[in-house]
Formats: structure tokens, sequence, C-alpha cells
């Protein structure tokens, strides 16, 4: 009897330890996500193959980018600038007129997942203003210091071979 108290003295003694002890991937379940939250548009250039660089969305584009704590976001970039439409109806533009709105905003939603070791944020596209972008993954390489949050754009809608370099600015 006394064989078998000892026994199961040690074996509670172990399973308390085990409770108390971090899962074998705590790091990952207890570092908080970077990315969490409202972001706002500073700047969208395109980096060509010399280096240089083009605003693609002016020099004032606005835009947000939300990040929420069950894995979805949504992003919208658009140029400040953007003519209106001469009939006032958005059904009765000119072709001028929607290519202009078309090329002056890029919007998309869905899901996303972050690496944080790797500095990698990864956008499962859901919708898009491009359709081609929709049902797929588009990974960023990022950057955050400063409540500021860079990524870059490897393949751009645009397909002219540069990358594009997108920057926000926290705002909550």
């Amino acid at each position: 009897m006394l064989g078998f108290r000892k026994t199961a003295l040690v074996a509670m003694s172990w399973l308390c330890l085990l409770t108390l002890l971090p899962p074998a991937n705590a790091a990952e379940q207890t570092t908080p996500n970077p990315l969490l939250g409202t972001w706002t548009l500073v700047s969208v250039d395109s980096i060509k193959a010399d280096g240089s660089r083009v605003a693609l969305y002016g020099s004032e584009p606005k835009g947000v980018l939300i990040f929420d704590g069950q894995g979805r976001y949504a992003s919208q970039i658009m140029r400040a600038q953007r003519p209106r439409f001469a009939s006032g109806k958005k059904s009765n533009g000119t072709a001028e007129e929607y290519k202009a709105a078309t090329q002056g905003v890029n919007a998309h939603f869905g899901e996303y997942a972050v690496d944080t070791a790797a500095g990698l944020v990864s956008f499962h596209i859901q919708h898009a203003l491009f359709p081609n972008w929709e049902g797929t993954t588009q990974d960023r390489k990022f950057t955050l210091a400063n409540d500021v949050l860079t990524y870059s754009v490897p393949v751009p809608t645009s397909g002219d071979g540069a990358s594009d370099e997108v920057v926000w600015r926290r705002t909550d």
C-alpha cells in the first residue's frame, strides 16, 4: 500500500508540474501581434530597377489599413486628387473617368497571418479592386519602427517590373 501511495504521489507531482509549464509553442502564443490595429497611409512608391522612385498615388495619398484580432484585414489606398465624374453619377462616367477612378485606387480585404520572426505578413485576398488578386496570397516583407510599418510589394498591380514600397503610420 505504501508503494502505491508513493507512486501516486510522484505521478501527481509530475502532473502538477506539467500543468504549470508553458506549452512548447508558448512564444508563438504569447507574442503579441505587432500589426494589430488601424494604420494611416503615408506613402506608396514604385521603385524602378535604376533605384528611382515614383509616387504612385501622388504626393499625399490617402488610405487606411486595418488588422483585427481575428485574422481579418482591410486595405484601401487612393490618390487624394481624383477627377470627379462630370455627370455626377457613377453609372454615367466616361471611359477616361472610369480609368482615372480605377487607377487611383487599390483596395482589397480578406485574412492575414503574421510571422514576426521572418518579418512577413501574408494577405489571403478574398476580394480586390484588381480582380486578378482575388483568391491569391500576397506575401509582404515588413519592418516596424516607432509605429511606422513599411512593407514591399514584389509584384505590384502595375506589372512593370518595379517593386512597390508602402508606408503606414499607426493611428490607434
